[in-house]
């Protein structure tokens, strides 16, 4: 039996459902949700994403597809009452994609189908409105032949510019040199129905120059729509972007083919967008923005600057609520409805025809990172969620955008333009006006800025890299503005007062009075806030952000399910607070190689270093013993009996030894060396390949001296900490172990000097000695070293480096190409490589537990923080994980989801 291929919808009956989004797409199954509801939904059919998949195998639709079609073409005329291709009621349709999850923007879109120069005519009469008639034919024209006949968009302005002039012209207006000011002056919707003819056989004439073909034939018209729709799923825009949102390859779209309704039919007729709540803030209240007499694309594309949904002190009469109050009461009962059901803030799409209110889409909406927080904080206490439901609702990853800075706002500098705030967080960069730049500056390694007069889906690469972005028009529903919050990145939309000219390579800002402010060209220095929509010339002071309220109160809940400790990779005791600050269960990785390179500190480790003798070394080292001292005293002080693992000097030498004649000859006046002699010993000590040299637990086997001065500064520290009252927790790491001698012999060591120390303090304390793996030997021979070790930190970054022998810091010439054709499914340094890798830590884990049941276990590489490596940490049953202070609510998070999913499954 040959599968449904095609799905129908109708207010108050649909085929479909809402959770059939894999096969549906989220647009085609919530449109089948909403007409079960009972919503003004335009009747439709869905063709599905299997079909999608026999498409792109085939590069043609499948047999007999075109038959169910007709079919469904049928039954859709039935509840139209109007025929597709009747040149006297003819049925227009719109061909739309959908996936499973969310692309606003990236894939294509076909509105108006059905209208050759027949069929135009027939629109006319029964819309009584030629202009009309004509509008919906330049659009379809122009469309089409960007997403069918593959004609670049920007070949369709040039004719739409000249009936803009001709129009001013005999309005008796003085007509503008600059494009973006006739626009302007001249909007689409001035234009009558001469001049949108004009554009019309213009648009034909174009096509054919290209040496193409607009299909008279709505039939043809819509076989074709529905090939490019599919075929858009493998467009650069949409590959790129489902490489950054993690969408499957293999999903596919699905296809709606739905009755057009009409936005444009007048000064009663409007279309628009909107969200339940504000997707900046998170702010419950209804927000969005519309505009009269016009279709959908006008708003999310910028062309024109929309208008508010509610009234508001500045909205001037403006506000859908003031010009149509019966639909907006209408759409208000429905966007309630709808964020009811679905649980979740909702993104709609409407249309008003004459007078009549139809919703063309609703789905989740994309959000900032505190409008998620807040948005699921109070949907539990709205009872539309339960606490684990509003934790899994949050992206881990998305968290990092809430420690964004914000401008300062006692700064005294007065922005440069002002705009719609679009995506939170404020940021300095170089102004670039193209994709193409933006990537070149970040290539040569500068921050940039994009300002454009407004993004399109083509732009995606520029805004992937770029730190922020400013556009000149659209609003807080525009394409810049909805990709750049799904990305993280701040945004400020609809500055109005900029004038970007991109062939010149600069931007004009004017001010209220018109008055020329500055003019910026590529490489200008920036700022913007998008949290207020500010934009100020130059660098601006900034505040750090802070987690808020909603925030303190997720992680809350987060703490309650974890099972998963989260520790802080750090060195200091300002970011050991750091770190306390933002929630850490204690250190995780001390680093103490890191206290050395303070400029008074360094000589003597180059001394340490270079000393040919045990004595000189003893004497360095009696210099380093009352820094290192100090140094644990703070850790132990601020963590409070906290867990702090030390890990023992473990850097390659190469790191401390000197470079430049000055520094020999300071190293020379300090040892009693010559300079000469101090060359020849750092020339002993190069190493072909540093990290696979001597370091770790290597240098204290060669030099005990080294480690002795190391732990008994962590005791010493300790026992002082503690006869003050305060709890201590050492606990001392050995890194890179080949196997369980090296650690036994640093047993040795470790226990010698503590019974000195516990007597000389006249005290002891009780401490831990661990190892890190970090090698592939070690992971096999788990058991073993488990005997004598009381824990494990898996060393992530090294560890991924020997087993899948790539070197962290010249592999990325050739890893993304790794990633890009599969042979690796992620940058095995950002996310751990599980096949690989995570086999060895599963072995280890097993094995060290085998022989020690109560063995702790976590991982202190980059690794740590990354949302979907904490997911296989709890599945094998670490204790913790350690990452950086600013990444501690992002492995919280994660680690909570973690838990809530596998007990989910469980």
């Amino acid at each position: 039996m040959q599968r449904k291929r095609i799905y129908r919808f109708a207010p108050g009956n649909a085929e479909g459902r809402s959770v059939w989004k894999e096969l549906l797409g989220g647009k085609g199954a919530n449109l089948a949700e909403m007409a079960k509801l009972g919503i003004p939904v335009p009747p439709g059919f869905t063709i599905t994403t299997e079909v999608c998949g026999d498409y792109l195998r085939e590069n043609r639709l499948p047999d007999g597809l075109l038959s169910e079609v007709r079919a469904a073409l049928t039954w859709l005329e039935q509840q139209t009452g109007k025929r597709f291709g009747d040149p006297h009621n003819p049925l227009l349709v719109s061909v739309r994609s959908g996936a499973p999850k969310s692309m606003p923007g990236m894939m294509d879109t076909v509105l108006d189908l059905g209208l050759n120069d027949e069929t135009v005519r027939g629109l006319a009469v029964r819309s009584q409105s030629e202009r009309f008639a004509f509008d919906a034919y330049r659009r379809l024209l122009a469309m089409f032949g960007d997403v069918v006949l593959g004609i670049a968009h920007a070949k369709f302005e040039q004719p739409l510019m000249e009936a803009r002039r001709v129009c001013a012209t005999q309005a008796g207006l003085s007509v503008p040199t600059q494009d973006e000011l006739l626009a302007r002056l001249v909007p689409d919707s001035s234009l009558e129905a001469e001049h949108l003819a004009g554009v019309v056989s213009a648009y034909k004439k174009l096509i054919q120059q290209h040496g193409k073909t607009f299909p008279d034939s709505p039939m043809a018209q819509l076989e074709q729509a529905v090939s490019a729709v599919f075929h858009s799923w493998n467009n650069p825009r949409a590959q790129l972007y489902r490489k950054l949102e993690g969408i499957p390859e293999h999903w596919g779209t699905a296809v709606n083919v739905q009755a057009m309704v009409f936005g444009n039919l007048g000064e009663a007729s409007a279309t628009g967008v909107a969200f339940t709540r504000d997707p900046s803030t998170g702010e419950r209240r209804f927000f969005g923005e519309w505009l009269p007499n016009a279709q959908g694309e006008d708003v999310v594309a910028g062309v024109r600057t929309p208008r508010p949904l509610a009234k508001r002190a500045d909205s001037a009469g403006l506000a859908l609520e003031e010009v149509m109050p019966e639909r907006y009461g209408q759409l208000v009962e429905i966007q309630h409805k709808l964020e009811q059901h679905f649980r979740d803030m909702q993104d709609l799409e409407f249309t008003i025809e004459e007078g009549k209110l139809y919703l063309l889409q609703t789905r989740d909406g994309k959000r900032s990172a505190r409008a998620a927080v807040r948005i699921a904080v109070e949907m539990v206490a709205e009872g539309l969620l339960h606490e684990d439901e509003a934790l899994l609702r949050v992206a881990p990853e998305r968290l990092q955008e809430l420690l964004f800075p914000t401008v300062d706002p006692r700064q005294p500098v007065a922005p440069l333009a002002r705009g719609l705030a679009a995506s939170p967080g404020a940021v300095s960069g170089s102004v670039v006006f193209t994709a193409d730049a933006a990537e070149r500056w970040v290539q040569a390694g500068k921050q940039v800025v994009l300002v454009r007069t407004e993004t399109s889906p083509e732009d995606l690469r520029g805004m992937r890299v770029a730190a922020g972005i400013v556009t000149a028009r659209g609003g807080a529903t525009s394409h810049a503005a909805v990709v750049a919050r799904g990305m993280g990145c701040p945004c400020v939309a609809g500055c109005s007062s900029l004038e970007i000219d991109e062939e010149a390579g600069q931007c004009r800002a004017h001010g209220a009075d018109s008055r020329l402010l500055a003019t910026l060209r590529e490489g200008d220095l920036i700022t913007l806030d998008g949290a207020t929509g500010d934009v100020f010339l130059g660098e601006v002071a900034m505040v750090a952000a802070e987690l808020g309220p909603e925030m303190r109160t997720l992680l809350g809940w987060a703490q309650k399910v974890c099972r998963l400790q989260v520790r802080a990779n750090a060195d200091t005791p300002v970011q050991a607070q750091q770190a306390l600050d933002f929630g850490a269960d204690g250190i995780g990785l001390c680093r103490t190689e890191h206290m050395f390179f303070d400029k008074e500190r360094i000589t003597a480790v180059r001394e340490m270093i270079l000393a040919s003798e045990v004595s000189a070394r003893a004497r360095a080292l009696d210099k380093l013993l009352p820094f290192q001292t100090e140094d644990f005293v703070g850790l132990f002080r601020v963590m409070a009996g906290r867990p702090v693992t030390m890990r023992l000097l473990d850097p390659p030498l190469h790191e401390f030894l000197p470079k430049e004649q000055a520094q020999l000859q300071e190293l020379a006046v300090n040892t009693g060396m010559t300079v000469e002699a101090l060359r020849r010993r750092v020339s002993e000590l190069f190493e072909f390949n540093p990290m696979l040299g001597h370091r770790g637990v290597r240098l204290a086997i060669a030099y005990p001296e080294i480690a002795a001065m190391q732990v008994r500064a962590i005791l010493r520290a300790a026992c002082r900490v503690q006869q003050e009252g305060c709890p201590v927790t050492p606990e001392i790491m050995v890194p890179l172990v080949l196997g369980q001698g090296e650690l036994r012999a640093m047993h040795d060591i470790i226990q010698r000097v503590a019974q000195e120390v516990f007597e000389s303090e006249g005290g002891s304390v009780r401490f831990e000695v661990g190892t890190m793996i970090e090698l592939p030997r070690a992971a096999l021979l788990a058991d073993e070293i488990a005997e004598c070790a009381e824990f494990f930190s898996f060393g992530t970054n090294d560890l991924t480096q020997t087993t899948l022998g790539l070197s962290r810091d010249d592999s990325g010439r050739f890893l993304p190409l790794y990633v890009e054709k599969g042979f690796l499914k992620d940058d095995p340094f950002v996310t751990l490589d599980v096949q690989g890798v995570g086999q060895l830590i599963r072995a280890a884990v097993e094995k060290g537990r085998r022989v020690r049941p109560g063995l702790a276990l976590g991982i202190c590489g980059e690794h740590g923080g990354d949302p979907r490596t904490i997911d296989f940490c709890e599945a094998v049953g670490l204790t913790y994980v350690s990452c950086s202070p600013f990444r501690i609510p992002v492995a919280r998070l994660a680690a909570a989801q973690a838990a809530v999913r596998r007990a989910q499954v469980n």
